[in-house]
Parts: structure tokens; C-alpha cells; sequence
């Protein structure tokens, strides 16, 4: 069942246009934490993560056994070079968790009967939409909470010339805009698409066709 969120339609009432009203708006579940990119995801981060450790732990000299008095000088620089991978490790394997959470309680969604508006009020104010009757495309991930992806879905790790989507499903960018883990995601995309169809132009030419017929020659 659609139902309006109060609090995610007060943010929207400034972005309105004329004649525009809001038919859905809610914001991301907060129950839901991973998706199905975490099969790829958390495998990744946990071999990056750990090998990261592993490389300043040997660094570090934690692997030596020699007694102390024959030990090397620990090479600052090669410390210092990898203390940025431990930390894009951790960001990966526990970080963007957090991230994602913080994110979720500042986004919100809202369809209309001319858009699908995002809003996201982080560290600044950011708002994408997408006009109904140029949605050529939907993708659905889900059927009680789930996502959908308003264009093609870009893929998690882009090759040489391919665009690739951010790791979190929040960030708001150029790309593909995302309705993340909303609720009734079924009768949400069965919304846009009825809205999508009223949008389109309908044919007023009411003209009736001419006919001709060949002239008869004397």
C-alpha cells in the first residue's frame, strides 16, 4: 500500500513545481544493511583489508624474530605508505556501514506526478530528480524492501571505458539515480510506471485524413 510519509513530504514542498504533487515520499529502511553487492563487496574488502595488515604488520617488524639488539631500523617511508591502504581497508570492511547509516537518516525520496525528486541534507544540501516521461528504463532489486535503479544499473567494478556506480547506494551523483531499500517497493514501481504512462504526451489531432481519387480524364 502507498502511503505518504509526512515528514519526507515537508522536505519536498520547497522543491515543488506549479501543478506538481506528491503522490509518494519516504525515506530509506533502516532495518536493511546489506544487498546483494556485499557478495562481491565484503569478500573484496575482507582479502584488501587483511593483506593491508598483514603488509604493515611486517613492516612494523611484528613477523621478526631476530633478538632485539640485531634488528633493522623500521623504514618510515614504507610505514607511511601504507598506513592510506589499512585505512581504505577498514573503510571497506566496517566503515561504509556507518557511512550508509548516517546517510539513510538524512536522505529522502518522493515521487510526483511530474518527477522522482532525491534529497539529501549531509555535509551539504544535495537534490537530483528525474522528469517521468524521459524514464525510459527501471530496474528492481527486491519485493518488500528493496531498490530501484531509475536507468540502466551501472556495474560495482567499471572496466577500461565503463562508468561504474559508487559503493554506497546513497551517494548522490551524475549517475543512474537510486530509490534505496524503500518499503512496498512493488507498489512503488507500479506508481512510477502508471504515473510514467499518464506522463506521456497524448496526440490531439483530431483531424480527419483526407482522401483523394484519381482524376478521370476526359
Amino acid at each position: 500500500m502507498i502511503t505518504i510519509d509526512p515528514r519526507a513530504a515537508e522536505q519536498f514542498q520547497p522543491e515543488l513545481l506549479s501543478n506538481e504533487s506528491i503522490y509518494w515520499a519516504g525515506f530509506p529502511s533502516p532495518s536493511s544493511i546489506f544487498h546483494s553487492d556485499d557478495w562481491a563487496i565484503i569478500p573484496f574488502s575482507l582479502l584488501w583489508g587483511g593483506f593491508a595488515i598483514f603488509w604493515e604488520a611486517g613492516v612494523l617488524g611484528l613477523w621478526d624474530n631476530t633478538p632485539t639488539n640485531n634488528t633493522h631500523p623500521i623504514p618510515v617511508f614504507m610505514v607511511l605508505w601504507g598506513i592510506p591502504f589499512v585505512l581504505i581497508g577498514q573503510y571497506m570492511i566496517w566503515g561504509r556501514f556507518i557511512l550508509d547509516a548516517w546517510l539513510k537518516r538524512r536522505t529522502w525520496y518522493a515521487v510526483t506526478n511530474r518527477r522522482v525528486l532525491i534529497l539529501q541534507e549531509s555535509w551539504r544540501r544535495k537534490k537530483t530528480f528525474l522528469f517521468l516521461d524521459s524514464l525510459a528504463e527501471i530496474s528492481i532489486e527486491g519485493s518488500s524492501i528493496g531498490t530501484l535503479w531509475l536507468g540502466p544499473k551501472p556495474p560495482l567494478f567499471g572496466g577500461r571505458g565503463r562508468s561504474s556506480r559508487s559503493w554506497s547506494r546513497y551517494a548522490i551523483s551524475e549517475s543512474t539515480p537510486v530509490l534505496s531499500d524503500i518499503e512496498n517497493v512493488d507498489a512503488v514501481h507500479r506508481l512510477i510506471l502508471d504515473l510514467r504512462e499518464k506522463s506521456k504526451p497524448r496526440s490531439t489531432d483530431t483531424s480527419k485524413p483526407v482522401f483523394t481519387y484519381p482524376s478521370q480524364e476526359s
